[in-house]
Order: C-alpha cells, then sequence, then structure tokens
C-alpha cells in the first residue's frame, strides 16, 4: 500500500483520529518519530490532580520508549480547559516534566499542538493569536480525505456500543444444547471440534448462521477450549502461550484479527447475557492486543456486567489497569497499524 505523508497540523489530527478511531478529550496523545517516520502512537487521560506531574511524564516515557528507534515526537494536548493570554498552557507543568524525563531516555519533542473544543494553535504559540485554526479543518485536510477513501472512520467517542439483543430465552437454550453436545466429547474432540468450527467461521467471507454462532459461543463457555480458540485468532504457528500474550518475533494476520472480531460482535447478538461474558472477553483482549487498552477495558467490564464472576475478564482487566502493553505493540513490525505513513 502506498505510503502517505504528514503535512500540515490538520493532517496530523486527522491522523490521531483515525488511528485511535475516534476524537479524544482530556486527553494527551504523543506520536513517536524515527527521523521522518512515524511509529507508536499513545493517548492517555491527562492527570486529574497537580502534583503527580512527574510520576505522569514518568509513565508516559515508560509507554514511548517500548518504540526503542524513537529519537524525537509530536504531541497533542485535547481539552475543554480554555487557555488564557499572559497564563501558562493548561498542562505547562505536565509538558515540561515530559520533556526533561524524555530528553533522559535521549529523546526530543519536535512540536506540539493544543486542542480545543472549537479550535487548534501551536501548544507554545499565544493564545488569542491568528495562529488558531478551527477543529474543522482536520475534517478537510488531505490524510482525512484519504482515510475515509480506504473505509476509515472518527468516532466521537471511545465508548463502545455493543448491538442490539433479544430473544434471550430461546438463544440462551440453543448454546445451552450445543454445550451438551460438547461435554459428552472427549477433551481432545472437543478442543478439535472446536478449533474446526472456528477455522472455517473465520476463513469464509460471509457471517455465520445461527447455529453456527450458537456451537461457537458455547465451545468459547468452556475455558480450555476458549483459550485455545483465542490463540488461533492471529493465525501463528507458536506456542499458544506466546501467542495469548502477544510475544512471537512473528506480525500476527491483523485483518484475520480484525474480522475475528466483527465476527464475536456477530456472535454476540446470537446470544444471551448468560452465555456473553466469554465472547466479550474476547473482543476485549482483541482489542487489547491492537494496543486499544480503553476499548479494552470497556470490553472486559461489560463482561463482567454480565458475570461479576468470570476469571478471565478480571484478570485480564488487572492486567490492562497495571500497564502491561501487548508485546507485539513494543516492535513497530509486529504491532497493529492500520495504514502506512511518512
Amino acid at each position: 500500500m502506498e505510503k502517505l505523508t504528514i503535512k500540515t497540523p490538520a493532517d496530523v489530527l486527522s491522523f490521531i483520529g483515525h488511528t485511535l478511531g475516534f476524537w479524544p478529550q482530556e486527553s494527551l496523545v504523543c506520536i513517536t518519530l524515527h527521523e521522518n517516520s512515524i511509529g507508536a502512537t499513545l493517548r492517555i487521560d491527562l492527570p486529574q490532580q497537580p502534583g503527580q506531574e512527574l510520576p505522569y511524564a514518568r509513565t508516559v516515557a515508560h509507554y514511548l520508549t517500548s518504540d526503542t528507534t524513537a529519537t524525537s515526537l509530536l504531541f497533542a494536548i485535547y481539552t475543554s480547559e480554555p487557555a488564557q493570554p499572559g497564563q501558562p498552557k493548561p498542562h505547562a507543568a505536565t509538558i515540561a516534566a515530559l520533556t526533561g524525563v524524555l530528553a533522559e531516555q535521549g529523546i526530543t519533542i519536535r512540536d506540539g499542538l493544543f486542542v480545543g473544543d472549537d479550535t487548534f494553535s501551536p501548544y507554545d504559540g499565544e493564545p488569542g493569536t491568528t495562529l488558531a485554526l478551527p477543529v474543522t479543518d482536520a475534517q478537510t485536510s488531505a490524510i482525512n480525505a484519504e482515510f475515509i477513501y480506504r473505509g476509515s472512520a472518527v468516532q466521537p467517542t471511545d465508548r463502545v456500543a455493543l448491538p442490539a439483543t433479544g430473544q434471550n430465552a430461546a438463544k440462551a437454550a440453543a448454546v445451552e444444547q450445543q454445550m451438551d453436545t460438547i461435554r459428552n466429547q472427549t477433551d481432545v474432540q472437543a478442543i478439535q471440534n472446536g478449533r474446526e468450527l472456528w477455522a472455517n467461521i473465520l476463513n469464509s467471507k460471509s457471517f455465520p448462521s445461527d447455529d453456527d454462532c450458537h456451537a461457537l459461543v458455547a465451545h468459547l463457555q468452556f475455558p480450555g477450549i476458549r483459550d485455545r480458540l483465542i490463540a488461533d485468532i492471529p493465525n501463528l504457528d507458536e506456542p499458544m502461550q506466546n501467542i495469548l500474550f502477544a510475544q512471537t518475533d512473528s506480525a500476527p494476520q491483523w485483518s484475520r484479527v480484525e474480522w475475528a472480531q466483527q465476527l464475536l460482535l456477530h456472535a454476540y447478538t446470537r446470544t444471551s447475557p448468560e452465555h456473553a461474558a466469554p465472547v466479550l472477553t474476547t473482543i476485549g483482549y482483541i482489542n487489547w492486543w491492537e494496543g486499544r487498552g480503553s476499548k479494552a477495558h470497556q470490553f472486559l467490564q461489560l463482561a463482567l456486567d454480565t458475570d461479576p464472576s468470570y476469571r478471565l475478564a478480571r484478570l485480564s482487566d488487572q492486567m490492562i489497569g497495571s500497564g502491561i502493553v501487548a508485546g507485539w505493540n513494543m516492535n513497530r513490525n509486529t504491532a497493529y497499524k492500520a495504514l502506512p505513513f511518512d
């Protein structure tokens, strides 16, 4: 695929929106650079309490230095807090702390943007000057047009909206019937049958029948089968544990991972709340693989809403909350990325 080139501040905002999939709010976004090539993109909530600037900066730097080739970066502060003439910009202490911490790692800040509700401007520019541009310029940038042409879209927020579902009793009965069939099989046979079903669904170019959805959801109810099916998603010939924790040298087949997420959302509409936790947890796990920690957390919380005792959802959410990043995102050759950029 032909590489795209970012030329203007509006292009930067468009790139951020499409890379994240949503327009950030009260966020710091950083983009690492190596010479003129883009590396990792990080979004993190802005600190809420004064006095936390240095610990916050160290946390941000820890994530950014996962890109071992980074030599500089761009940042953008997204906030509704207005900038006042003659006063430091909002979160100036945070940026100062981050500048110092990154300098210790040999990384310089090349440029920054201050993005308000209606306008954006250089972070080091004086508020109220003609340097401020309307945020809507991001919608008319060349990069935005190219993203849209390639099928990308920017959502207003990162809030997860699950598709509607209904007829819970009938769907629950169908899944239970499939589970009874699985229980009557040996462990080896059950795993083999589940993998064959999942492989056929993943290799298809269309959504599965309701019966196949019920069978897939039924297999996901058994932890041993569930873990194997999750590990089958990236299509890697590696030990299952390495795949689950994203610790492989080879890159996943990301298009297949994206398709798996769509299939699981489709299967979710064919199941009932009592069987939904494994499906939502698997979707959350995929988002963690892709570096979308906020969305992963939301899916895992939705899973826990349906089953507060669901262990994998709880452990996965604790893992994400502790700041553990999927190993694939520590390497530009294996990290998830939608499009190539300069």
